[in-house]
């Protein structure tokens, strides 16, 4: 059988184009993030990006709307969780406590995003699914109850995240004091029995 004209010329099309709202859009993702990770959070500037990917400042404000929704939407955050399945279970909750400690201690971008949700609804959405993706995963490792894992992942997120929140953003006099030694003995048992204790 002959294949139709229709057909033939499928055949011959060439591969769709990608929209250019798509093409700026990630031209714009790509230089956020070279100089989110070169100059910081903090230095980055709208007009600096603009200029790496060759477009008007306006088309940034157009696309995220501010640098906190163009910082939120560009960020990628891997927290490198530890394999709770390898640390003695009655250690868990401290392992963790470290591992989040050195996290905020050496990574400016989470720190950042922290800040950014705050204030931003992209920033927060963003913080939930890091959290989401990569929090309930380590947790459903060691919790009792697979049925009660989310309640337990967020309650490990109200220390992990308070505690980020008043040590690098709100730096109280009294949080910022503390020892990383003394922050793991005081939060490991509680995040300990979020993950690991019978349920109430």
């Amino acid at each position: 059988m002959t294949a139709s004209t229709d057909d033939r010329d499928k055949d011959h099309r060439p591969p769709p184009q990608p929209r250019r709202s798509d093409a700026t859009r990630g031209a714009i993702l790509a230089a956020a993030r070279e100089r989110f990770a070169s100059d910081g959070y903090e230095r980055a500037t709208i007009r600096a990006i603009a200029r790496d990917a060759r477009i008007d400042p306006s088309m940034v404000m157009r696309y995220f709307g501010s640098k906190e929704g163009l910082f939120a939407a560009a960020v990628t955050l891997d927290l490198r969780m530890p394999d709770l399945r390898r640390v003695p279970r009655e250690e868990v909750g401290r392992a963790l406590v470290a591992h989040f400690l050195d996290a905020w201690e050496g990574n400016e971008e989470l720190r950042a995003i922290l800040r950014v949700g705050i204030t931003n609804d992209a920033g927060a959405e963003r913080m939930r699914g890091i959290f989401r993706e990569q929090l309930l995963p380590a947790a459903r490792q060691v919790c009792p109850d697979p049925e009660q894992v989310p309640t337990r992942a967020a309650l490990c997120a109200t220390q992990m995240l308070g505690m980020a929140l008043t040590r690098y953003v709100l730096r109280l006099p009294a949080t910022t004091a503390l020892s990383r030694q003394e922050l793991v003995a005081w939060l490991g048992p509680t995040v300990q029995r979020y993950l690991t204790a019978p349920n109430p």
